[in-house]
């Protein structure tokens, strides 16, 4: 049946946010903008132009679904038993809108939305709201040999959504007692209909011809080649969902951007696409994510439900203190597609708390000491880096750098020249620089510390690296790029702390003060020596430095001694 008025519980929604009684982004503005002119162009005599109109009954059915059927399982209410699936005002609005229009009643009525596009920060609960919208297709939508998958880039990304799905099940008695599940699959025989976790490496050797398809994380979709194969398979299906949930990205050009893009210009007016649904949350233009709580509700519309103000407050925190964490509590928690590239330190700490530490040779004695090597090619430089545990937590740093003589030459604008004759850079004969001179040198160094370990490049360093290896030092190579990940975060954690005592040495701050990292998908970091505005290689052998003191392990003996305590 019609609503006769806007008093749904998805009207009401987009009502409050209209009237900025809830707090809510400019797409999302829109989208509940969009609903309230169409619901209202549906309710008049000559209806809505081109014939849709919103089935409360049907929004109602769902929603009911979820809150008397569907059960959250890690959630328990006084008596232990798991509580039911309340939605939010905002998850109310999505799933009601989604499956509440319908179009022109002369096709049969069916769903109006083939596919929608939800934009939403980290911990909003995306997923378990797209579980619920798979069950609901598999036992409740009467399609015959339904199919319905939880898709991917990744199977196990792929599993997580399912997973939630399997879980409601088991915590649902009604559900429990019609689905027969088995390993990644959940069989609802009366139609003869399933729902899978696939991805772009386990899609199945058939064609699959979805009902729902249930997109997690687009922002990590490297094309659209997943989305295309399940887009086509719907060809003969007469309501589908091909429904994609994410964080923002940073990648531009990428499919998830693009449907982001398509998202806003819909619900802008700007391009007609009557079976497109998006909820896009995000900043104002001049929002202060960092600064003003008062926003953060744009960017997490499940704030204070789901997501807890402390959390974020801890996100916040980590971006203002750590430069290497800003781009991704922006992307993930503040809706903001960032760049890739971001400052690695707080060169501010580095330059004042880290600078203001002192040390002497006779605080480094007997203590852990960790060495890498990044050795230069042609008119790069060497650097050679230590650093030390020391008594009183601190962490102790050591450079050295080498650079050949035809570097000066070509570079006269830079300070080359000035450093070498402070001392802080040792120039060598020729065009590249003297390995022999250097190996010297880092073994002598390396015996009179006590190194207990060289990490080494060994596309690079693979000779030098043996001949330390035969004269007595442990050495390591170390994998290169987002392997590195954990260690630069720590050292970004040891310079916002103020721990990392560096000895003021112009080099290696000129270096710190170049160095940018790279995103990737799964909020790893890494250096990025091309985006970088100068030279980075003495930032590089302190990264591989500390990931030699941080891959270690108490020994046997001293976990022995620890469960004894």
């Amino acid at each position: 049946m019609k609503s006769k008025t806007l008093s749904h519980r998805v009207d009401l929604y987009a009502e409050r946010v209209h009237e900025h009684d809830l707090v809510a982004g400019p797409l999302v503005r829109l989208a509940c903008d969009r609903h309230l002119k169409e619901h209202r162009q549906a309710l008049t005599k000559a209806g809505h132009p081109r014939g849709f109109w919103f089935d409360a009954a049907a929004a109602d059915h769902i929603i009911a679904f979820y809150e008397t059927v569907l059960k959250l399982s890690d959630t328990l209410n006084e008596d232990g038993d798991p509580i039911p699936f309340l939605l939010t005002p905002a998850n109310t609005f999505i799933v009601g809108s989604l499956f509440g229009w319908k179009i022109p009643e002369r096709a049969g009525g069916w769903r109006r939305y083939r596919e929608a596009y939800i934009e939403m920060g980290k911990g909003n609960a995306k997923t378990p709201l797209f579980s619920g919208i798979g069950l609901y297709g598999l036992v409740m939508d009467g399609e015959q040999a339904a199919e319905i998958y939880s898709a991917a880039t990744g199977f196990a990304q792929a599993a997580i959504l399912w997973l939630d799905a399997q879980r409601m099940v088991d915590a649902s008695p009604e559900l429990k007692a019609i689905i027969y599940q088995s390993q990644h699959n959940l069989a609802y025989e009366p139609t003869m209909s399933f729902f899978r976790p696939v991805s772009r490496e386990k899609r199945g050797k058939s064609g699959p011809r979805p009902h729902m398809v249930l997109m997690d994380e687009m922002h990590e979709y490297a094309d659209a080649v997943l989305v295309n194969i399940y887009r086509a398979g719907t060809k003969r299906r007469k309501q589908p969902l091909i429904g994609a949930i994410t964080n923002s990205g940073y990648d531009r050009t990428s499919i998830c951007f693009q449907h982001h893009e398509h998202a806003r210009k819909v619900n802008e007016g700007l391009v007609e696409d009557d079976r497109f649904f998006g909820y896009v949350c995000g900043l104002d233009k001049d929002d202060d994510f960092l600064n003003d709580p008062t926003c953060w509700p744009k960017a997490n519309p499940n704030l204070g439900i789901v997501i807890q103000s402390a959390y974020l407050e801890r996100q916040v925190q980590n971006a203002k203190n750590i430069p290497a964490e800003l781009n991704t509590v922006l992307r993930l928690n503040g809706c903001v597609w960032t760049s890739q590239h971001v400052e690695a330190w707080d060169m501010t700490k580095w330059r004042n708390e880290c600078a203001a530490l002192t040390f002497t040779d006779d605080d480094l004695i007997g203590r852990p000491c960790y060495g890498a090597l990044d050795l230069g090619q042609t008119d790069d430089f060497t650097a050679w880096v230590r650093i030390w545990e020391l008594v009183n937590g601190l962490i102790a740093m050591k450079a050295r750098f080498w650079l050949p003589q035809s570097a000066l030459l070509k570079y006269p604008d830079r300070p080359y020249a000035e450093w070498k004759r402070a001392g802080l850079l040792e120039v060598t004969e020729g065009t590249t620089t003297d390995e022999d001179l250097v190996e010297a040198a880092v073994l002598e160094d390396a015996r009179d510390s006590g190194v207990l370990e060289i990490a080494y490049d060994k596309r690079f360093a693979n000779h030098m690296a043996l001949h330390f290896q035969g004269a007595g030092l442990t050495v390591v190579d170390t994998p290169q790029g987002f392997a590195l990940n954990e260690s630069i975060q720590s050292v970004a954690k040891l310079i916002a702390d103020g721990t990392l005592a560096h000895g003021n040495n112009l080099i290696m701050t000129w270096m710190m003060d170049n160095t940018v990292l790279r995103h990737g998908r799964n909020k790893e970091v890494r250096l990025d020596k091309d985006a970088a505005k100068e030279k980075i290689d003495g930032p590089s052998a302190l990264v591989m430095a500390n990931a030699r003191r941080i891959a270690q392990v108490p020994k046997e003996d001293d976990l022995t001694e620890l469960l004894v305590i």
